[in-house]
């Protein structure tokens, strides 16, 4: 009985769950709505939806028993009827306070079935004492300054439709249906093969017939006169009643072949038409518009633009368009980063943006278009400062993704194609938000993945523009058949710009590179076997006169590859390659023909790298005094006044192979930095004598000791602090509260 009480406990707090997401993100789109709003009458409506979600999402929580969501739910209630009544006046604390219990419920909602600690317990009663304040018109000042106002524009609350046209279900089981019409396509190919074969079977019985015609006509057969004149009477009774049957015969092979082939194509109409209007009515099951899982990037902005002191409205356009939900999902981290990215480094402070003849508050665009049927393209831009090309290049020359003399060769959009590669960043300062590089090769990672880009543009002053091409479903594509050898490959049709065949005189070396004319532009030409490395078995296409090309365009380059042949087009079900091939180079994927043979889907942005590699002329080795100081012991200075963080700070970097001394404050780090060399500081910020600060402009005003890294690991984790970090020339900003080992490890290894 306790099992079954357990399992019908669970399966309610997971329907509650469910429920209650949906108030409380209704409930914080409610209160941006609210800030930006300046008509009464529209306030007083968004109120009102806000407050029902609000006493909606009380009795669900009374009814499962969750009394801490119950009491922060009752007392916004008491808050929102008093700003219905105009008994109380919105201000920019009050939000502060109001969108802080609505986050509260988002925590508490996340850890349901979690043990309730002391401190957890404090924070609301402190929460709803606050709220219960603002009821009295008595709500304290915040610490912090009032947060700036982020606009959004796009539409408000959304209405919900009636139950009627809705039904909630499990995405689970949503997943495994349109897995199931998925797999449909794979009978639908196969239907098609069998058609095909039948088709060759009429073919070869025509044949057979004409074949059959001539040899009566001929002096060969039986060496019977009968035969070459079809009118005249058979003699031969045994050669008579065998032509009889196989006359017979063959017209009646030839009628059920004929019957069963139409039979076969009619059924392959209707089976094929049906799978199709299953396989899309399912996408349609699973798509979602963008808008739904746009809704907390103004909570985001709005939260890290008051922490970096910054005034930004945020635009959302055409929000509406839908898109696979498993794509919303792997892209909802890289869209989030960008936006945090355009409100942490292209953002100016209102001062600097002034000072720049700006408005002092910042735009942020996210706009989404539909490219064209099977393509959705995102464009994240604001109208900030602006990238440094310069800062990028030298970035890449330091982190040797480059040469000098590739660096000094490279034009501006190249060298901005550089800021997507691991440990690139142009961040001043290593902080819990960036400065890492870590961010953008994430971003074009999870694109590529899903068989997109990424690119962008960037203008000093002017601002930076994201542009990222997805597809709009995840599993179901078009892709262009071709042959290399015996192997046979599928290439996605969105990647191929043309197919095109071209003569061996028109094949141009330039700079040790093989290219093409096409459109009055030079495009490289690439061997697909070399790009795939497979190994050469026998003369190919590349001994004809003409050889097919197939012309693959992605993030605005554009390569020529040379096969033995192009197949046909046809749309295709993507397989994964399961977890032991989860990431292999050039493959993106396979899929199963209707011969029922594998075939591998090529990796087009993969392809592309691969095809420079195996063109490219070989580049220049590192210098060995480089490669020598890397494989040199790094020494770590750790200044900390509390022995039990300096002890912990000196094991951590001793176990992972660092020479490490220490310091108990600054006044004795900086006589240790006189004396000894060290390729790095790690020192805490609030010590006796000299501060952490203070020691870093010490060590910054010394000509010898100026570009020594240095690392601050503090408790102080204000805006303000983290701003003197950067002012004094601190090369990574560490929060103790969100400190860990690999996190400490992975900055002084970027650093050194």
């Amino acid at each position: 009985m306790d099992k079954k009480n357990n399992h019908f406990l669970k399966k309610i707090l997971l329907t509650f769950k469910v429920e209650a997401e949906e108030h409380i993100k209704a409930m914080s789109s409610g209160l941006l709505e609210l800030e930006k709003t300046p008509t009464a009458e529209k306030q007083m409506a968004i109120i009102e939806t806000i407050f029902r979600e609000a006493h909606s999402l009380k009795g669900a929580a009374r009814a499962v028993n969750m009394t801490e969501i119950e009491a922060i739910c009752q007392s916004l209630e008491s808050v929102f009827a008093a700003l219905k009544r105009q008994e109380i006046a919105s201000s920019p604390e009050l939000f502060d306070v109001l969108h802080q219990a609505v986050d509260s419920l988002g925590k508490l909602l996340s850890s349901l079935e979690s043990e309730r600690t002391t401190s957890d317990n404090s924070k609301i009663t402190t929460l709803i004492r606050q709220l219960e304040s603002a009821l009295e018109g008595t709500l304290p000042p915040l610490q912090q300054d009032a947060p700036p106002k982020i606009e959004t524009k796009g539409p408000v609350l959304p209405e919900k439709p009636s139950l009627t046209e809705t039904v909630r279900i499990s995405t689970t089981k949503l997943g495994s249906l349109l897995l199931q019409a998925e797999e449909l396509l794979s009978g639908k190919l196969m239907a098609g093969q069998r058609v095909a074969e039948l088709g060759e079977i009429n073919s070869t019985l025509t044949a057979w017939k004409k074949g059959w015609a001539k040899f009566r006509t001929s002096d060969f057969g039986f060496r019977n006169a009968e035969l070459k004149n079809p009118q005249s009477q058979i003699r031969n009774p045994q050669l008579k009643e065998f032509l009889d049957w196989n006359n017979t015969f063959v017209k009646s092979l030839e009628s059920k072949l004929t019957v069963l082939t139409k039979s076969a194509e009619h059924d392959n109409m209707s089976f094929g038409r049906v799978v199709d209007n299953l396989l899309e009515d399912m996408k349609k099951v699973l798509m979602l518009p963008f808008s739904s899982f746009l809704e907390t990037f103004p909570k985001i902005a709005r939260d890290l633009s008051r922490d970096r002191g910054k005034e930004v409205e945020l635009v959302i356009q055409r929000g509406e368009i839908e898109i696979d939900r498993r794509i919303l999902e792997e892209m909802k981290d890289p869209l989030i980063h960008l936006v945090r990215n355009c409100v942490d480094h292209g953002i100016e402070k209102p001062k600097e943006r002034e000072l720049k003849n700006k408005p002092p508050r910042g735009m942020i665009t996210v706009a989404i278009s539909q490219k064209n049927g099977s393509n959705v393209e995102v464009l994240i831009s604001d109208d900030g400062a602006g990238m440094d090309v310069a800062k990028v290049r030298a970035a890449a020359l330091k982190l040797g993704i480059v040469s000098q003399e590739e660096a000094e060769k490279l034009n501006e959009k190249e060298a901005l194609s550089l800021i997507f590669h691991s440990g690139v960043s142009t961040s001043p300062i290593i902080t819990d938000i960036s400065g890492r590089g870590l961010g953008l090769a994430i971003v074009r990672e999870k694109v590529e993945k899903l068989g997109g880009f990424v690119s962008l543009e960037t203008h000093p002053n002017v601002g930076t523009t994201f542009r990222i091409v997805l597809p709009l479903t995840l599993v179901t594509f078009r892709g262009v058949l071709i042959r290399v050898d015996e192997h046979l490959f599928l290439l996605p049709t969105t990647n191929v710009e043309r197919v095109v065949r071209v003569n061996k005189e028109g094949i141009k070396t330039v700079e040790n590179r093989e290219t093409i004319q096409l459109n009055g532009q030079a495009v490289s030409l690439v061997r697909l076997r070399d790009a795939l490395e497979l190994p050469r078995k026998s003369p190919t296409s590349d001994s004809a006169d003409s050889m097919p090309v197939v012309v693959l365009g992605s993030a605005e380059k554009r390569i020529a590859f040379l096969v033995d042949e192009i197949l046909n087009e046809q749309e295709v079900l993507v397989k994964s390659l399961g977890k032991q091939l989860s990431r292999l180079r050039n493959i993106a994927g396979a899929t199963v023909l209707g011969t029922g043979k594998v075939v591998p889907i090529l990796n087009v942005p993969d392809l592309m790298k691969s095809a420079v590699r195996s063109s490219a002329v070989a580049v220049k080795p590192a210098a060995p005094p480089l490669e020598e100081k890397e494989a040199e012991r790094k020494s770590v200075l750790v200044v900390e006044d509390s022995i039990t963080a300096r002890t912990l700070l000196k094991n951590v970097l001793e176990a992972t192979g660092y020479d490490v001394k220490t310091a108990v404050d600054g006044v004795d780090a900086f006589t240790q930095l006189r004396t000894s060399e060290f390729d790095i500081v790690v020192s805490d910020v609030d010590m006796p004598r000299m501060n952490g600060l203070d020691l870093t402009a010490k060590i910054r005003s010394d000509k010898k000791l100026a570009d020594l890294p240095i690392v601050l690991v503090t408790a102080l984790d204000s805006r303000e602090d983290r701003e003197r970090g950067i002012d004094v020339g601190a090369n990574a900003y560490i929060v103790k509260s969100s400190f860990d080992q690999s996190n400490l490890l992975e900055v002084i290894r970027r650093l050194i």
